[in-house]
């Protein structure tokens, strides 16, 4: 289902709950609503859409994919680059790694790790700052 996105800053500041297995749909509906803004956006938080859980979504180029508790376990190389957010106006600059590996529960909720590079991998570290109630 096609969720509205939140804006609300005070919302998309607190901190995302684990998410259980019961919770699947929300990853379903995160799909959903990134495949409709395909065209302004390349992932969402589960927060995006109003749901304080630890889910994202990341379009990977050829497939969207959806992480369950994700987290980051290895970083390398920081640069600095400048991001934009379906939740805020204007982009922002931020630091990000070149590469990351995150582990993380998948739709059938079993665990999963995967090594980020480039786009994706930023992509990927924008939507977990999203879980921390960071915004860019």
């Amino acid at each position: 289902m096609i969720r509205k996105l939140v804006k609300d800053p005070l919302f998309l500041q607190q901190i995302a709950k684990e998410a259980t297995k019961e919770d699947i749909q929300i990853g379903t509906d995160l799909l959903d609503t990134l495949a409709f803004h395909r065209e302004n956006c390349l992932g969402m938080a589960a927060n995006m859409i109003g749901e304080s859980k630890r889910i994202i979504v990341v379009s990977m180029g050829f497939v969207d994919l959806v992480m369950f508790n994700p987290k980051v376990v290895s970083q390398k190389e920081p640069y600095q680059t400048e991001e934009s957010c379906l939740s805020l106006t204007g982009s922002r600059p931020t630091k990000r790694f070149a590469e990351i590996k995150v582990e993380y529960r998948d739709h059938n909720w079993r665990r999963k790790s995967l090594t980020l590079s480039g786009l994706p991998a930023q992509i990927c570290q924008h939507e977990l700052d999203h879980l921390e109630g960071i915004l860019i």
